[in-house]
Protein backbone atom coordinates (compact mmCIF):
# COMPACT_ATOMS: atom_id res chain seq x y z
CA UNK A 1 0.00 0.00 0.00
CA UNK A 2 1.33 3.37 -0.96
CA UNK A 3 -0.06 6.86 -1.20
CA UNK A 4 1.16 8.53 -4.38
CA UNK A 5 3.23 11.70 -4.44
CA UNK A 6 0.25 13.46 -6.01
CA UNK A 7 -1.90 12.59 -2.99
CA UNK A 8 0.76 13.56 -0.46
CA UNK A 9 1.56 16.82 -2.25
CA UNK A 10 -2.12 17.71 -2.53
CA UNK A 11 -2.52 17.35 1.23
CA UNK A 12 0.63 19.42 1.80
CA UNK A 13 -0.63 22.17 -0.52
CA UNK A 14 -4.07 22.18 1.10
CA UNK A 15 -2.47 22.38 4.55
CA UNK A 16 -0.41 25.32 3.30
CA UNK A 17 -3.57 27.12 2.15
CA UNK A 18 -5.24 26.37 5.47
CA UNK A 19 -2.21 27.53 7.42
CA UNK A 20 -2.14 30.85 5.60
CA UNK A 21 -5.91 31.08 6.25
CA UNK A 22 -6.45 34.37 4.47
CA UNK A 23 -9.27 35.59 2.28
CA UNK A 24 -6.64 36.61 -0.24
CA UNK A 25 -5.68 34.20 -3.02
CA UNK A 26 -2.42 32.33 -2.56
CA UNK A 27 -0.37 31.75 -5.71
CA UNK A 28 0.97 28.35 -6.64
CA UNK A 29 4.46 29.85 -6.76
CA UNK A 30 4.16 30.77 -3.06
CA UNK A 31 3.02 27.26 -2.19
CA UNK A 32 5.79 25.84 -4.38
CA UNK A 33 8.45 27.85 -2.55
CA UNK A 34 7.20 26.94 0.92
CA UNK A 35 6.53 23.25 0.25
CA UNK A 36 9.18 22.39 -2.35
CA UNK A 37 6.65 21.12 -4.90
CA UNK A 38 7.05 21.97 -8.59
CA UNK A 39 4.60 24.50 -9.98
CA UNK A 40 3.67 22.22 -12.89
CA UNK A 41 2.74 19.44 -10.44
CA UNK A 42 0.73 21.90 -8.34
CA UNK A 43 -1.10 23.07 -11.47
CA UNK A 44 -2.23 19.50 -12.18
CA UNK A 45 -3.33 19.02 -8.57
CA UNK A 46 -5.19 22.32 -8.28
CA UNK A 47 -6.99 21.81 -11.57
CA UNK A 48 -8.58 18.68 -10.09
CA UNK A 49 -9.24 20.33 -6.72
CA UNK A 50 -10.94 23.22 -8.51
CA UNK A 51 -13.08 20.89 -10.65
CA UNK A 52 -14.25 19.22 -7.45
CA UNK A 53 -15.11 22.53 -5.77
CA UNK A 54 -12.48 22.27 -3.03
CA UNK A 55 -10.63 25.44 -4.08
CA UNK A 56 -11.49 28.37 -6.29
CA UNK A 57 -9.15 30.49 -8.33
CA UNK A 58 -8.70 34.14 -9.08
CA UNK A 59 -6.82 35.38 -12.14
CA UNK A 60 -4.47 38.31 -12.38
CA UNK A 61 -1.35 39.64 -10.70
CA UNK A 62 -2.77 39.04 -7.23
CA UNK A 63 -4.47 35.84 -8.32
CA UNK A 64 -4.18 32.41 -6.83
CA UNK A 65 -6.31 29.93 -4.93
CA UNK A 66 -8.46 30.01 -1.83
CA UNK A 67 -10.34 27.27 -0.05
CA UNK A 68 -14.04 27.03 -0.86
CA UNK A 69 -14.91 25.75 2.62
CA UNK A 70 -13.64 26.32 6.10
CA UNK A 71 -10.49 24.18 6.54
CA UNK A 72 -12.13 22.39 9.47
CA UNK A 73 -14.75 21.00 7.09
CA UNK A 74 -12.40 19.53 4.51
CA UNK A 75 -11.85 15.79 4.79
CA UNK A 76 -8.74 14.07 3.52
CA UNK A 77 -11.02 11.67 1.68
CA UNK A 78 -12.43 14.59 -0.35
CA UNK A 79 -8.95 15.50 -1.53
CA UNK A 80 -8.10 11.94 -2.50
CA UNK A 81 -11.44 11.52 -4.26
CA UNK A 82 -10.87 14.73 -6.24
CA UNK A 83 -7.49 13.39 -7.41
CA UNK A 84 -8.85 9.93 -8.21
CA UNK A 85 -6.51 8.56 -5.56
CA UNK A 86 -7.39 5.15 -4.25
CA UNK A 87 -5.58 3.85 -1.21
CA UNK A 88 -5.87 0.08 -1.50
CA UNK A 89 -4.33 -2.58 0.67
CA UNK A 90 -5.78 -5.53 -1.21
CA UNK A 91 -4.59 -6.72 -4.60
CA UNK A 92 -7.97 -7.85 -5.87
CA UNK A 93 -11.26 -6.12 -6.45
CA UNK A 94 -13.04 -5.97 -3.13
CA UNK A 95 -16.31 -7.58 -4.24
CA UNK A 96 -14.91 -9.83 -6.94
CA UNK A 97 -15.13 -13.59 -6.61
CA UNK A 98 -11.67 -13.91 -8.12
CA UNK A 99 -8.75 -13.55 -5.72
CA UNK A 100 -5.65 -11.37 -5.92
CA UNK A 101 -3.47 -14.42 -6.47
CA UNK A 102 -5.18 -15.21 -9.79
CA UNK A 103 -7.13 -18.10 -8.36
CA UNK A 104 -10.82 -18.39 -7.84
CA UNK A 105 -10.50 -18.13 -4.05
CA UNK A 106 -9.34 -15.17 -2.00
CA UNK A 107 -5.86 -15.42 -0.52
CA UNK A 108 -5.61 -16.49 3.11
CA UNK A 109 -4.75 -12.95 4.29
CA UNK A 110 -7.48 -11.21 2.27
CA UNK A 111 -9.65 -10.42 5.30
CA UNK A 112 -6.68 -8.92 7.16
CA UNK A 113 -5.87 -6.55 4.28
CA UNK A 114 -9.53 -5.78 3.74
CA UNK A 115 -9.90 -4.78 7.40
CA UNK A 116 -6.82 -2.55 7.14
CA UNK A 117 -8.26 -0.96 3.97
CA UNK A 118 -11.50 -0.14 5.81
CA UNK A 119 -9.56 1.30 8.78
CA UNK A 120 -7.39 3.55 6.59
CA UNK A 121 -10.26 4.85 4.49
CA UNK A 122 -12.39 5.46 7.59
CA UNK A 123 -9.49 7.49 9.02
CA UNK A 124 -9.34 9.62 5.85
CA UNK A 125 -13.12 10.08 5.93
CA UNK A 126 -13.11 11.27 9.55
CA UNK A 127 -9.94 13.34 9.45
CA UNK A 128 -11.08 16.95 9.21
CA UNK A 129 -9.12 18.43 12.10
CA UNK A 130 -5.86 17.98 10.16
CA UNK A 131 -6.13 21.43 8.62
CA UNK A 132 -7.13 23.04 11.90
CA UNK A 133 -4.12 21.46 13.59
CA UNK A 134 -1.91 22.58 10.75
CA UNK A 135 -2.93 26.21 11.16
CA UNK A 136 -2.52 26.07 14.96
CA UNK A 137 0.81 24.30 14.92
CA UNK A 138 2.41 26.57 12.34
CA UNK A 139 1.52 30.22 12.83
CA UNK A 140 1.21 32.46 9.82
CA UNK A 141 4.46 33.25 8.13
CA UNK A 142 5.35 36.79 7.19
CA UNK A 143 6.94 36.62 3.80
CA UNK A 144 8.53 39.74 2.42
CA UNK A 145 9.10 39.75 -1.30
CA UNK A 146 11.41 42.20 -2.86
Amino acid sequence: MKLSNRGRYAVMAMADLARMNTNQPISLSEISLRQGISISFLEQIFLKLKRNNIVKSTRGIKGGYILVKNPKQIKLSEIFLALDENVKTIGCEKHSKKGCNGRSAKCITHNLWDELDIHINTFFEKKTSFFRLSSERFPKLNIFLG
